[in-house]
Order: C-alpha cells, then structure tokens, then sequence
C-alpha cells in the first residue's frame, strides 16, 4: 500500500509487510475502534501495509461487509494519528470483509475459513493470517479450540498463521500454564504474540537506548550509587464501565503482573548480545528471576479503594458506588509493593511499584532516584532544599527524560544548592511524531518480529512473583479506602517511611 507522501528516509518503522491479513475477534469493543482499527489505517497511510492487506471482522452482529467498513471508517476518522486521504481508505476498504457468527459456534468457523480462503483468492494474501483476539481473556480457550478444529490454523509450505492476545494472561500462574497449553495447542511458540502495549511505547524502549549507547549512565547503574527507583502507573479516571472486568481483578493483576514487572526488567536487565528477541528476553528472564517478594507483605505491600470526591473540579462516586460493583467487593484499585533483586548488581535497592485509579493525574514513569553524595561540604542551611539526583523517564503523557541535580541559585552570597531540572521531550527533540503504540505492535505481529512481546517465560515468572502477594491480601478483607484525586491510602506511605524513604511526587 504506497504512499507517495512517504519519506524514503523516514527510520520510523521501516519495514513493510508482506503478504497478509488479519482476522480481528471483538470489533465492536472500545480496544478495537480506539487502537486496532485506527492503527491499521495508520500503517497503510505510512505505506506499510501490502496493497492487497486483507481485514476480516468477526462479531454477533448482522452486518454484510458494508456494515462493517463503515464502522472501521467511522473508528478511524475519529481515532486515527495520520490525516484521512480518500484514495488510502479505497485501497483498504477494498479488502474489508465481515462474518456475522457466535464464537461458540463451529459453524461460524466454517464460514469463516470460507471467507479467509476468498481472501487469499481475491487480495493476494497468500494464507497468511493474524487472529487478534480482542475479547475478554476467558475466551481465548473457545476461540483457539475453534480455529484449530476448523483447519484455520493449518498452514502449507511457507504460509504462516499467528494469534495475538492481549493481557490479562491468565489470572494467577495456574490459569496462565492453562492458556499456555490451548495456545500451543493450535500454535507454535513463535506464533504466539502477547501484547503488552507499553512496550510499543517509544519512551520505554528509549530506557534501554538511554542505558547503552551513553557511558555516562551505565557506570552508577547498580548499588553503589543507586538508592531507589520508583515505578509509578497513575491514572486519573475510575474504572468507567469495566466493572465486569475488573471486579476480581483488581490494580496489581491489571497493571503490576505486566506492565510494571516488564518495565522493572527492562530497567534492571544487563546488556544484551544484541537486541534480537532472543537476547533481551533471555536478560529480562534473569532479572524476573532475581525477583524477591518481601518477607513480610503486611509491611512492604499496600492496597486501596477510591472513595467519592473530586476529580478535576468534577465529583465523583467511589469503586464501591460504581455500576456493577457489588458493595462488599474487596478488589483494589491501587497496589504498592517493594521488590528486591538477589544479583550483584542491585544487591539492597529497593524498586517500589505502585499503580492506581483516581490518583493526582494521568502520568506513567521510571524513577532511578540515586543516593546522597558521600559528603557535602555545605552549610545545612544552604543545602536545606536539595534533594536526590534522580533520572525520570516518562513514559506518558509526556514521552521524554528527566534529571534532576544540584545548582547554585544565582545572586546568592552564599552557597545555596536547589534542585533543577533538564528535559528532554520527543515532540521538542524530534520533528516526527513517534509512532502510537498499536502501529508498532501491530506491524511487529505482521512481520513476525517479537521483541517487543513477553514470552511464556516472563509471564509465568511474573506470576510466581505476583501470587503469594495475592494470596495474602486475599485473607485480609476490605483494602483502605483513599480519597479520589490523591495519591493512594496512607498504608502506601507508611509502607516506604519503613524504609526511610518516600513517594516521588509526579
């Protein structure tokens, strides 16, 4: 799919796709009209889709192919990054195709695959399919089963199928290892993409550029200098209308399992061989391993539920007032817990993970908060002020870094240090806007490059980390409640005052 508007030395995803399409389960939810179908129309407009790229819908609902291409238009003139161009939206239209069915229905399958194989037929696409799951994780296994048992995951010669699933993977280590085997089933490992959407996001990828290709970072990135680094995952807004799903799920399953752990890896990891999938998995694989869980949770973990309040001038109602959400439901909507590494290289760092729903604002981000210089030959009255050196990568809304130092204020007689800061952000630093998370990982799973995917591996480390934690919140009963728009319950700052220490402000 050509784009003459196209740059030829634009380096953002330079790769085009081959051949292919993809099957989208769930078109009708929020994720697929926000994320994958704009996306999709987003590397087609870049020019890196084929021409021929075929995009099959499945859903409960009597649509003919017509129905369903204009909900996908209407999805992307409302969410799409890339300006709309008629002659872009002609092309991709022209492989839409619909399958109105119930996903526990082998029939569905039968005319699915009737509608696949038209496909190959009339767009070019060679048998070569992604099935995006983008349905509720309790699915997946009927899904699977369904695909394998009407021959659509059987591919001949150099065809290829691949399936994508979205978190939760599994609920606990043990549902985890369950959808590992239905995956396996139909698939083979490689076929396999899990998305973990923050590792599409520029900014996570730029801690491990950050790292690497600058000697300035990596020599006082371990215990010697290092004190802390704070993890943090904020979100302003409640849970909206996904009581079914995040009732007994809850804060530390929906974000720390996947998104803190990965981002705590990355953070952590050593210096790959090289960035090939293999060696960067291999290297978060050790950290996840080095993981160690307090000795006491009670002490080194926090939990909470949003209470009513204000919310950006606006009141809100609190979790246990939500639509849907049973009075005596003790799922939390923030999690804290402090990690350690058992390896030489942070041997005594504490990493402290927190997420939650209805905090101060909107904002995700890597703290590395160094310790205090040795000795400081200042009067305590002009260093009063100061506080640690730290290194703050942001990954949302801001994409950039930040370090934060020591500088005279100017005009003084004395010697008085503050704090100040240096930024770098992305829409200052580069003219190109950064790719959105979906194009990446979309254009990853059609290509059949997965470095940016956990693998089994992860998961089931992540969960052998996250487990006992919920095993022992769930014997203590209704989590604290904290106020909508601050920043957690105050067991999360009696939990890290044990240790001398406090939450980086945002």
């Amino acid at each position: 799919m050509s784009n003459p508007l196209r740059d030829p030395r634009d380096r953002r995803l330079p790769k085009v796709a081959g051949p292919c399409g993809l099957v989208l389960f769930g078109v009708t939810g929020d994720l697929a009209r926000k994320k994958i179908m704009p996306a999709i129309y987003d590397l087609a407009n870049r020019g890196l889709l084929p021409p021929g790229f075929g995009l099959v819908g499945f859903a409960r609902r009597e649509w003919a192919d017509e129905d369903f291409a204009q909900e996908v238009r209407d999805a992307v003139r409302e969410h799409a990054r890339t300006p709309f161009r008629e002659e872009v939206w002609a092309q991709l239209s022209e492989g839409i195709r619909f399958v109105a069915g119930d996903i526990s229905d082998p029939a569905s399958y039968v005319e699915l695959k009737r509608v696949v194989d038209e496909v190959d037929v009339t767009r070019g696409t060679m048998g070569n399919h992604a099935f995006y799951l983008s349905i509720p994780p309790g699915l997946f296994p009927v899904v699977v089963t369904h695909l394998k048992e009407s021959g659509l995951t059987a591919r001949q010669g150099r065809e290829w199928r691949r399936v994508v699933v979205e978190k939760p993977f599994g609920h606990d280590l043990r549902s985890a290892q369950d959808l590992d085997r239905v995956l396996n089933s139909a698939f083979t490992p490689d076929e396999i993409f899990r998305i973990d959407h923050y590792l599409g996001k520029e900014t996570v990828q730029n801690i491990l550029a950050v790292r690497f290709a600058n000697t300035m970072f990596e020599p006082i990135w371990n215990s010697n200098y290092v004190d802390n680094v704070q993890i943090t995952q904020a979100e302003d807004i409640g849970i909206g209308g996904r009581a079914g799903y995040y009732d007994g799920i809850g804060a530390a399953r929906d974000v720390i399992q996947n998104h803190l752990l990965q981002l705590l890896a990355l953070t952590a990891m050593e210096e790959p061989l090289s960035f090939s999938p293999a060696e960067v998995r291999q290297e978060k694989e050790k950290i996840l391993s080095a993981v160690t869980i307090p000795a006491n949770i009670d002490l080194h973990t926090a939990r909470g539920q949003y209470e009513a309040g204000w919310q950006g001038g606006v009141p809100v109602v609190g979790f246990l007032d939500e639509k849907g959400i049973p009075a005596t439901s003790t799922t939390e909507t923030f999690a804290a817990i402090r990690l350690t590494l058992d390896n030489r290289r942070w041997a005594g760092v504490p990493f402290y993970l927190r997420t939650g729903k209805r905090l101060g604002r909107r904002v995700t981000e890597v703290a590395v908060i160094f310790k205090r210089a040795p000795h400081l030959p200042f009067d305590s009255s002009s260093i009063g002020e100061l506080s640690n050196n730290a290194l703050v990568f942001r990954i949302q809304p801001d994409e950039g870094v930040t370090v934060r130092f020591g500088s005279k204020v100017p005009g003084t007689t004395g010697m008085d240090v503050r704090d100040v800061t240096m930024d770098f952000q992305y829409g200052d630093s580069f003219v190109d806007t950064s790719p959105e998370a979906y194009e990446r990982l979309i254009l990853d799973v059609l290509l059949g490059e997965p470095p940016l995917f956990p693998n089994s591996t992860e998961v089931d480390l992540s969960w052998r980390i996250l487990d006992p934690i919920l095993d022992r919140w769930s014997t203590l009963g209704q989590p604290e409640p904290y106020a909508s728009g601050g920043w957690g319950p105050a067991c999360a700052y009696d939990m890290i005052a044990r240790d001398g220490r406090q939450w980086r402000r945002p």
